[in-house]
C-alpha cells in the first residue's frame, strides 16, 4: 500500500513495544498465540490480506506472484493461486502484484495486480476466472465491496493522478470512474459503511500540503464523489469502518517520516468530525476492524521505536496495547469466528523465528 518502509532491528521494536504494551484493565489481553510458516519463496513483498466469512485467511503474496489461503483457524497452508506479476524488483511496488484483495460472497476473491488489471479467484476451483483492465499504467491497489448496490471499488493509487474505478459484482463491468486530480500522493483504502451507505476513502495529501489529507466520500448509486472531509498532519492510509459509523485512519507511516504525531484519528462519518485520537499508535497502513473482539488493530510498521500491532477498544476507542511485530509488518486482518489476528512479517536473516518471513497471530485471551 504505502511506500518502502525501513525497519528498526528487531531487537530495539520489541524493547520498545514491551515497554508500551499494556493498556486498560478493564480490555481482553492480546497475545501472540502462533506463527505461521509460508512455503515456497522467502516472504520478501506482500501486500494486503484479509479473512473472508468463511473463514480463510488470504494474502497477497508477490514473493511467490500469488494470492496465498491459509486456514483461519488452524493455520494451516491451503494453497495458492498464481498467475500475477510479482515484485517488479527494477520498477517498485508501483508496477508489482498481487496488491490489494477482497472477499465477494463466499466463492469469490477479487485482487488488483501490478499491470492495472482486477484478477477474479474462484475460491472452489483456486483458479482465475476472469481479468478487469481499468486502464491505467501501473497496480490496481486497494478495494472495498458494497454488496448492497454489487459494486465492487478499486483504486490506482500509483497513477498520477490516482483514479477510482467501479465494477459490477454480478456482470463485471466497469460502471464508471472518478479521477482525483487533487489527491498528489495516491489515494488509499477504500471501504463501505453500511450505515451510512457511503463508500469512503483515505487521501494521503491534497494538492501537494502534506499537512492537508482527507477522507473522500462518494455515493454508489450516483458514482459521484460527494465532498472531501479534511484529515491534518496524518496522510491517511488504512481505513476501517467500525461501530455507529465511526472510521478509524490509521496516520501512515509517510507522516511520521514527515515529522507529524505517530497517531490514528476516529472519525464520525456522518459528520466528518474527529470524535478520537490515538496517540499511543502511529504510522500505520493497513488497520481492521474485528467485531468480535470489538477490538481496532493497526498494521503500524513505523510506529515510534519499531513495528507493532496496535490494540484500540472500538466500543470506547480507547488504546489497549501495542506487540511487537517485525520488519515491514504493514498488513493486518482478524478473523470474524476465532477472533484470530493475523500480521505478515518481512524476511529477515537475523530474525529468530521469521528468518523465512512468517505470519505472527495474536488473539485475545480471557474472553
Amino acid at each position: 500500500m504505502r511506500k518502502h518502509i525501513s525497519s528498526l532491528s528487531l531487537l530495539a521494536s520489541t524493547v520498545a513495544a514491551l515497554l508500551l504494551s499494556s493498556g486498560p484493565a478493564d480490555a481482553a489481553t492480546v497475545k501472540r498465540v502462533d506463527t505461521i510458516r509460508v512455503p515456497g519463496e522467502p516472504l520478501a513483498s506482500f501486500d494486503i490480506g484479509i479473512v473472508t466469512d468463511t473463514g480463510i485467511y488470504v494474502l497477497t503474496d508477490r514473493s511467490n506472484k500469488s494470492v496465498d489461503l491459509i486456514d483461519a483457524a488452524t493455520g494451516k497452508f491451503l494453497g495458492r493461486v498464481g498467475g500475477f506479476t510479482g515484485f517488479n524488483k527494477a520498477a517498485g511496488s508501483s508496477v508489482s502484484g498481487p496488491d490489494g484483495v477482497i472477499a465477494v460472497g463466499n466463492d469469490q476473491l477479487w485482487a488488483g495486480d501490478g499491470d492495472s488489471t482486477v484478477k477474479i479467484i474462484d475460491l472452489k476451483s483456486r483458479s482465475i476466472v476472469d481479468t478487469i483492465a481499468t486502464g491505467g499504467q501501473k497496480r490496481v491497489d486497494e478495494m472495498a465491496y458494497d454488496p448492497r448496490d454489487h459494486l465492487v471499488v478499486v483504486v490506482n493509487n500509483a497513477d498520477k493522478p490516482p483514479f477510482v474505478t467501479f465494477i459490477s459484482s454480478e456482470t463485471h463491468k466497469v460502471l464508471g470512474k472518478i479521477v482525483l486530480d487533487h489527491a498528489s500522493d495516491g489515494a488509499e483504502q477504500p471501504a463501505w459503511d453500511p450505515v451510512t451507505g457511503k463508500i469512503y476513502l483515505t487521501v494521503p495529501v491534497i494538492d501537494g500540503v502534506e499537512a492537508n489529507g482527507a477522507v473522500a466520500v462518494i455515493d454508489p448509486r450516483t458514482l459521484k464523489l460527494e465532498k472531501m472531509l479534511p484529515v491534518t498532519k496524518c496522510m491517511p492510509a488504512g481505513l476501517a469502518v467500525g461501530p455507529d459509523a465511526h472510521l478509524l485512519i490509521g496516520c501512515s507511516d509517510d507522516a511520521v517520516d514527515s515529522g507529524f504525531p505517530a497517531q490514528s484519528l476516529v472519525m464520525d462519518a456522518r459528520t466528518g468530525k474527529i470524535v478520537a485520537t490515538i496517540d499511543k499508535t502511529g504510522g500505520s497502513d493497513e488497520v481492521w476492524y474485528d467485531n468480535k473482539s470489538g477490538n481496532y488493530y493497526l498494521a503500524a510498521a513505523k510506529n515510534p521505536g519499531g513495528p507493532v500491532l496496535g490494540v484500540v477498544d472500538a466500543r470506547t476507542n480507547r488504546w489497549i496495547a501495542n506487540l511487537p511485530s517485525g520488519p515491514r509488518a504493514h498488513s493486518v486482518a482478524a478473523d470474524p469466528k476465532s477472533g484470530r489476528v493475523f500480521v505478515p512479517i518481512e524476511a529477515r536473516k537475523e530474525s529468530a523465528d521469521c528468518a523465512s518471513g512468517c505470519i505472527a497471530v495474536y488473539a485475545p485471551q480471557g474472553e
